[in-house]
């Protein structure tokens, strides 16, 4: 195997428009381990991006000690990218795991049995149910959870506390997808397959730097590059991403400007006469509000907007306008930017328009940025209705009310459920006291994260965490959860293309931490949450009996799993829901006959204004008169609410890196990982770099109204006039909760706490700052060289590689401070 550090996507295997995607494997074996030292091989698949590719892990003497990826799936053939090949299991195994529940006593966590700790729990929960009710509690999750520990949540957390306050950190990275869905198409549900790759002719990448957030997923399409007939590319990203190298045409977009880009593209296709009308005529509605809407955005008027060539404008749009398949995929760049769902809604629009859905090469993907993000939206955990139920819809509640035993005024439904951001904001304000935390990192992750911190430690906030490691955030709780993750429970998961995959459980957790479901499964046993005939609310004995309770949930709806069993699953590849009585092998694309989830019955929203976020009433959907079919949504572009001034000169934009995943938690423990992206970094512009004096490697503080961060400068590849930071980089090495005396590094410091008004997903693309040097660089910055952190000039910066496994003292670098006590506490 070739280093896969520095060359990320592995060895080509092209291959020609409709043929297969050849198999290639990808193995990584711990040094001194070799095949026939392996125990044996576990199922299971990564949890390292969205694309959610199958393997196996490596076991011997009770550990993992490598993973492989399985040939027969259809998600991956065998491949894996450098997180999964050697952050996966390596990042399970690190020093610092959470063993033992802690508690905090006069200030500080320390170690105590789970008695204690769930008494704890138990008993604040109780206490403010009964003196204030369920809405002083909030939940706040993960795209990292099992698919049988979300749905358990769910059930506790509608049908056990009756609270609305629940969501998961997939409102900062995919809730815009869903929610896009639901305006056009009525319903969740990623329309397309990975599939489409292998038979597009086009591919339109719109905010996605695929080659860095899904790497399995680019190689695929770098070898339908590299074979004969290749699909042409589209590029929309202000940064020069290996994407964008490779594209036909580059639209370097000015952030917080993608519906005005829209909206142009959609004009082209009225324009020009590339608009299927009888499928139009047949499959939607609101033509013509969406030709009125953009008729003013003529490719020059978009150009002056955007800050893009009017000649690449009318190229990209001839490409999707002309080319006989076209695939689009939808990602961060448009989620987390102004107008985000009205943004994705468009990408939906211009397919409607061509009637390309459900066929080969004709697809969409809302991509996710999690695992199991999908599994959030699905189970309910994120505050939606389980299975794409409407919580507006009276017989919807109902069905879930005979289902869980409980009435169906237990289950909130008076208002929408509520979003992440106003659950942060109630706890700030004090109306929610109990906030349960699990498998997620908000101290770093969330917008404005120094303003997050102040929620977490507030005296009358009682907060639990439940994790693996000692993150920022678990620092300042009030009971932290030792919990077991990847390779250490089972249950199934469900990537971006409706694919669900099996894990099996390989090793046993470490110490006395127990899987999520085990946790929520205790806490209702405690609490004594009951049916209405007095049974237990859940009466569930693992991961297989929520597994079949969740297959009854699904029953008949759009995401119908009855027909995977866990059985179906082991052995072979993945199945793609609906899988029933009437597609017994799964569903490979939605909506090849035309018709949509938009009945009254089906709809899992009734839909929202998109520039304003006001919901449709029901009667005034009812009108509408959609009837399966899909809904063409327009709204008029808006600038963002915070632009460059004298003050802070420049927009300020956050990602990913390739190497790194979410708070470096897992990624950041594997040595190979860790080399190729230590620490934090900001990527500035050659033109940017030489106005404010800043060569490569300087010190610069980045500074927004909200505050600050000081890293080096990388002078690379992004659009002139915009910064970037990857968000991955807080402080948890150091034994901190948040930069306390030391130096700001996390991308969040300088976030803003506004959100797209339908989707609730948060602004992180777009802010106003200013850069200024503080110190001489010692060296080059800690970017990468190997994609769009790239420098400008490569030949002044050490290229980024593997090498041989890091020595015993690097190893002892990746080690947590110790578990207890440390900064930040209450």
């Amino acid at each position: 195997m070739p280093d896969r550090i520095a060359d990320i996507w592995g060895t080509r295997t092209p291959f020609a428009r409709d043929e297969l995607w050849p198999v290639r494997q990808d193995q990584k074996l711990a040094d001194g381990v070799v095949e026939a030292d392996v125990d044996r091989w576990v199922q299971s698949a990564c949890t390292l991006c969205s694309n959610g590719c199958a393997c196996d892990i490596a076991v011997k003497d009770g550990h993992m000690v490598g993973v492989r990826g399985r040939t027969m799936d259809t998600v991956n053939h065998g491949r894996l990218g450098p997180k999964g090949l050697f952050g996966s299991w390596q990042g399970m195994q690190g020093k610092g795991r959470l063993t033992k529940p802690l508690i905090r006593v006069d200030g500080e966590l320390v170690e105590t049995d789970w008695d204690t700790a769930m008494n704890a729990i138990v008993t604040r929960s109780k206490d403010l149910l009964a003196r204030k009710g369920p809405l002083s509690h909030g939940i706040y999750t993960s795209g990292q959870l099992y698919l049988e520990e979300y749905y358990a949540l769910a059930v506790i957390g509608k049908a056990g506390l009756g609270t609305p306050h629940m969501d998961g950190n997939t409102r900062l990275c995919t809730a815009t997808a869903a929610t896009a869905m639901k305006e056009s198409f009525g319903s969740d549900g990623q329309p397309g397959s990975y599939e489409d790759i292998d038979s597009c002719d086009a591919i339109v990448l719109y905010g996605h730097n695929m080659a860095e957030t899904q790497t399995v997923l680019w190689m695929r399409v770098l070898d339908r590059l590299a074979g004969p007939n290749p699909p042409l590319v589209v590029c929309v990203d202000p940064r020069e991403t290996e994407v964008a190298r490779l594209a036909d045409v580059h639209l370097a977009i000015r952030p917080g400007t993608n519906l005005a880009l829209m909206n142009g593209l959609i004009r082209e296709l009225f324009e020009n006469g590339w608009v299927d009308e009888d499928y139009t005529a047949a499959h939607t509605i609101g033509i013509d509000g969406l030709r009125k809407a953009v008729a003013p955005w003529t490719p020059e008027a978009v150009a002056e907007t955007c800050g893009l060539d009017a000649a690449d404008v009318r190229r990209a749009a001839e490409i999707i306008g002309t080319s006989e398949r076209v695939l689009s995929t939808v990602l961060q760049g448009f989620y987390q930017a102004t107008q985000a769902t009205a943004s994705a809604v468009q990408v939906n629009n211009l397919h409607l328009l061509r009637g390309m859905l459900g066929k080969p090469g004709c697809g969409i993907l809302q991509m996710n940025g999690q695992p199991t993000a999908q599994n959030t939206r699905e189970s309910g955990a994120n505050g939606d209705f389980p299975a794409f139920r409407n919580w507006e819809n009276p017989d919807h509640v109902q069905e879930l009310a005979e289902l869980w035993g409980v009435p169906a005024e237990k289950i909130p439904h008076a208002s929408a459920p509520t979003h992440a951001m106003q659950i942060y904001r109630y706890a700030e304000q004090g109306s929610i006291e109990f906030l349960w935390i699990s498998a997620t990192n908000p101290a770093v992750s969330m917008p404005q994260s120094g303003r997050i911190r102040k929620i977490l430690q507030q005296p009358g906030l009682f907060v639990v965490v439940q994790d693996i490691y000692m993150t920022e955030t678990a620092r300042l709780a009030d009971v932290v959860l030792p919990a077991a993750g990847w390779g250490e429970k089972q249950g199934t998961f469900t990537n971006v293309n409706r694919t669900v995959h099996l894990a099996d459980k390989a090793v046993e957790p470490p110490g006395e931490a127990k899987s999520d479901l085990d946790i929520f499964l205790d806490y209702a046993r405690r609490m004594d949450f009951r049916r209405t005939d007095g049974a237990p609310l859940l009466d569930w004995t693992g991961p297989e009996d929520a597994y079949r309770a969740w297959q009854e949930c699904t029953r008949g709806k759009l995401c119908d799993y009855t027909g995977i069993t866990y059985e179906r699953l082991r052995g072979g590849s993945g199945i793609p829901w609906p899988c029933n009585d009437e597609h017994p092998n799964g569903t490979v694309r939605l909506y090849g006959d035309g018709v949509f989830r938009t009945g009254m019955y089906e709809a899992e929203t009734y839909g929202h204004d998109l520039l304003t976020g006001a919901a449709v009433p029901p009667e005034k959907y009812s009108g509408l008169r959609a009837d399966g079919r899909a809904i063409l949504k327009a709204a008029p572009y808006s600038p963002p609410s915070e632009l460059p001034s004298d003050d802070y000169p420049l927009q300020y934009t956050t990602g990913r890196t390739v190497y790194q995943f979410h708070t470096r938690t897992r990624t950041n423990r594997a040595p190979q990982l860790r080399r190729a992206a230590p620490s934090a970094w900001v990527e500035l512009s050659v033109p940017d770099a030489e106005r404010f004096g800043i060569s490569e490697g300087d010190i610069v503080r980045v500074s927004s109204p909200r505050g600050e961060i000081v890293v080096p400068a990388r002078v690379g590849q992004v659009r002139e006039g915009a910064v970037f930071a990857p968000f991955h980089y807080g402080y948890w090495e150091d034994g901190r909760s948040g930069p306390g005396d030391g130096r700001p590094t996390a991308a969040n410091e300088l976030t803003m706490t506004e959100w797209d008004p339908v989707s609730k997903q948060p602004i992180f693309k777009v802010a106003a700052v200013r850069v200024e040097k503080v110190a001489d660089a010692t060296g080059p910055s800690p970017a990468p060289t190997t994609t769009a952190s790239r420098p400008a000039e490569p030949n002044d910066v050490p290229e980024t590689v593997g090498g041989p496994e890091a020595e015993a003292e690097e190893r002892l670098r990746l080690a947590a401070p110790p578990v207890a006590g440390g900064q930040g506490g209450k």
